[in-house]
């Protein structure tokens, strides 16, 4: 369900609002909403939102399509039978591209109580609904403040400096691992809990333009990262994070994408993931296998009581893998800092 909202504090058009509740299908066996529904909704919203400005003036019709989402906490468990509420808000646009803020609340209808379990901010783009490889001029927003304009610019510069650096680190590979003989393995290995899946891509996943929804793939990607996840600790799992997910081609109708995860740290109490989406264009094979999404999903282990687990310690065999677990230390310990340093201005407040 999909409803105009009232205008939120921000400078963008007014917010719109999804909500749905959540049923046995958006859960794991422990009850708990999967991160991937969430992220499905979160985009799903975005989207919306988004198409909605950028056709909000005469102009060429466009769908927005999603080229990023930043880092996103999920801050408590949504399970089955509460109502998940997503806001969104547009909050800053440059010539060709949009700035979306969201927020997910989760409330439980028998009682009233309500939590924040999610804020996420993408970045989409309006592409042409009759030339796809063609992205039309954004509409300018008003900003109540002189400051906000600033502020969003300075994200949007931070974002497309990210997003280079990304595809650069993009030549990596994970071999599609679909039936691996884990007996050959050692338990809490890299190779142990890798896994993979294969998906054709149908017009149920995709947008106007003939492309997969960003929340279609996120979805898929949570689902990769969180099976990694339940091999290396077999114990009941929850996304804690995500750190950016970079949409960095279009998938076509048609094509068989391929979602790759493997573990590449793992600290006392959380697990690193990263997923790699490559896409196959079937429909068009003058175009070889790409790499279309990346992004680290990160994982805790946590009891029938809801309560975290130490999680076991990976054990790396190469030096790829060695690299890749300090690398992701070093992801660890930069966020563990920042969130510290939020906590201590928070408290100065």
């Amino acid at each position: 369900m999909s409803e105009p909202g009232a205008a939120g504090p921000g400078p963008g058009p007014a917010a719109i609002q999804v909500s749905r509740i959540m049923r046995p299908d958006d859960a794991n066996i422990a009850g708990n909403v999967h991160g991937g529904t969430i992220l499905k909704m979160i985009e799903e919203a975005g989207a919306i939102i988004s198409t909605r400005h950028c056709n909000s003036q005469a102009g060429e019709p466009c769908v927005a399509a999603l080229a990023r989402v930043e880092r996103t906490d999920f801050l408590s468990p949504m399970c089955i039978g509460e109502v998940a509420n997503v806001s969104a808000e547009i909050t800053y646009t440059s010539r060709h591209s949009v700035e979306v803020q969201v927020n997910v609340m989760s409330e439980n209808i028998l009682t009233g109580a309500k939590k924040v379990t999610n804020k996420a901010t993408l970045w989409y783009v309006p592409l042409s609904l009759k030339n796809v490889n063609k992205v039309v001029e954004v509409p300018p927003i008003q900003y109540a403040r002189k400051e906000q304009e600033d502020e969003g610019k300075k994200r949007y510069e931070e974002q497309k400096l990210d997003r280079l650096e990304t595809k650069q680190r993009n030549g990596d590979v994970i071999f599609p691992v679909i039936n691996p003989d884990r007996q050959t393995k050692e338990p809490h290995t890299v190779g142990y809990s890798q896994s993979s899946l294969i998906h054709l891509v149908g017009p149920s996943d995709c947008t106007l333009l003939g492309f997969v929804h960003g929340g279609v793939t996120m979805k898929l990607m949570d689902e990769v990262a969180g099976i990694v996840a339940a091999r290396h600790c077999k114990t009941n799992i929850v996304t804690a994070s995500v750190d950016a997910i970079n949409f960095h081609e279009k998938i076509k109708k048609g094509s068989v994408i391929t979602i790759s995860g493997r573990m590449t740290f793992t600290s006392n109490k959380s697990m690193e993931i990263e997923v790699f989406v490559d896409a196959d264009p079937f429909v068009d094979e003058s175009r070889g296998r790409y790499r279309a999404v990346s992004a680290f999903f990160t994982y805790v282990s946590l009891s029938k009581e809801g309560k975290p687990l130490p999680v076991p310690q990976l054990l790396t065999e190469t030096e790829d893998e060695k690299r890749r677990f300090e690398e992701g230390k070093g992801r660890y310990l930069q966020t563990k800092a920042k969130r510290q340093a939020q906590m201590q201005q928070a408290a100065q407040h």
